[in-house]
């Protein structure tokens, strides 16, 4: 039995409102295998397009109540599309090709054309078109596999940290001081790894854009507080000292509390981290538009080669204890999404600080 392979056709939507017009564009393309539409009606049209996404548009320029440059733009603009290569057509020659194209028009011809131009012409758009939807499945691959393989991989480091501690609490057999000491080693690495695993999936969400925040009040005074005095134990292990100046006035900006103390913990968390002796110094103040967060370390220092990458995706800093270099970049993704900024100011062997800006509420 022999199998035959339907090869799906190329939609191509063609907007004028002469008849004729549409005729000729039709009797030029439909040699070429499209599934073609012809519509008078502009308005019509966009509904169309918006009900069922062509993989092409050949558009008039001139047309009544909605023009070429208008339905450009609405197409351009409506966010829930994918993307559509656009083909302007025009008789006029005062017809503005700069207009089109910052519309969003993607190519522009002019009446009468060649027959073979045109063909090429929409052939060099369909190829564009199957270029950005085969990026765009493979980067919905990627997103669902790095989901799914997160997932599968968090629970069975959650189940064997769970027997782990059972270990050690001596529920299956004594435990040796050596043994309770390569167990303690067994459940940090673990945990190591499913942090890891954790701010990988949120990376990706973030990049998918399917992360969605719980925006509400939030005193950002108080959470900096918060964070500070859990991590304060971490530092005394260190004979580290954390001094924390959160000023008089109470801000309230408008917030995920949760991703904003994902980031706090990351940053203060990284300044115990990468400090040996001294102290780590927050500060939180208030501006006219925006309160700031200072985070100072008296660590080793950032060179300003590795600042400039610092946020990056994957970027590792080249210190012994550095991580995945998913941390700070996540860091970055959530401020941004609130409307913020993060940098860092650093000279090597001088400290790092880190300063997270956030609008307050009612002036983002």
């Amino acid at each position: 039995m022999s199998l035959t392979k339907t090869v799906k056709k190329d939609k191509i939507l063609v907007v004028d409102d002469i008849f004729d017009n549409l005729l000729v564009l039709e009797a030029v393309l439909q040699d070429n295998d499209y599934e073609i539409s012809l519509v008078e009606d502009s308005k019509i049209a966009l509904n169309m397009v918006e009900q069922s996404p062509p993989d092409l548009i050949l558009l008039d320029v001139m047309m009544p109540e909605i023009d070429g440059y208008e339905f450009t733009r609405r197409i351009r603009q409506n966010q829930a599309l994918p993307f559509i290569p656009i083909l302007l057509i025009t008789a006029h020659y005062e017809s503005s090709v700069v207009q089109g194209l910052d519309a969003g028009a993607d190519d522009f011809i002019r009446k009468p054309f060649d027959p073979d131009e045109l063909h090429a012409r929409v052939r060099s758009l369909l190829r564009l078109k199957h270029s950005i939807d085969e990026r765009d499945q493979m980067a919905n691959l990627r997103a669902d596999f790095v989901s799914r393989f997160t997932h599968d991989l968090r629970i069975p480091l959650v189940a064997s940290n769970r027997v782990l501690k059972l270990l050690l609490e001596g529920r299956f057999c004594d435990v040796s001081p050596q043994l309770q000491e390569i167990i303690n080693t067994m459940i940090g690495s673990n945990q190591d790894l499913l942090e890891m695993v954790n701010t990988l999936l949120e990376v990706y969400r973030h990049e998918a854009g399917c992360k969605t925040l719980k925006i509400s009040p939030c005193n950002i005074q108080e959470l900096v507080s918060e964070v500070a005095q859990e991590l304060t134990p971490l530092a005394e292990e260190k004979g580290l000292a954390v001094n924390l100046d959160k000023g008089e006035t109470a801000t309230t900006v408008m917030g995920d509390r949760l991703e904003l103390r994902r980031v706090l913990t990351n940053i203060i968390g990284n300044a115990i981290k990468f400090t040996d002796k001294g102290s780590v110094n927050i500060q939180c103040y208030l501006n006219l538009a925006d309160v700031t967060i200072n985070i100072q370390d008296t660590g080793p220092g950032i060179s300003k080669q590795d600042q400039a990458i610092l946020f990056e995706r994957f970027r590792q800093g080249k210190h012994q204890r550095s991580g995945s270099g998913l941390g700070l970049y996540l860091s970055r993704c959530i401020i941004e999404a609130h409307q913020g900024t993060i940098g860092v100011t650093s000279e090597p062997g001088q400290g790092s600080t880190f300063t997270i800006r956030l609008p307050v509420a009612g002036e983002n």
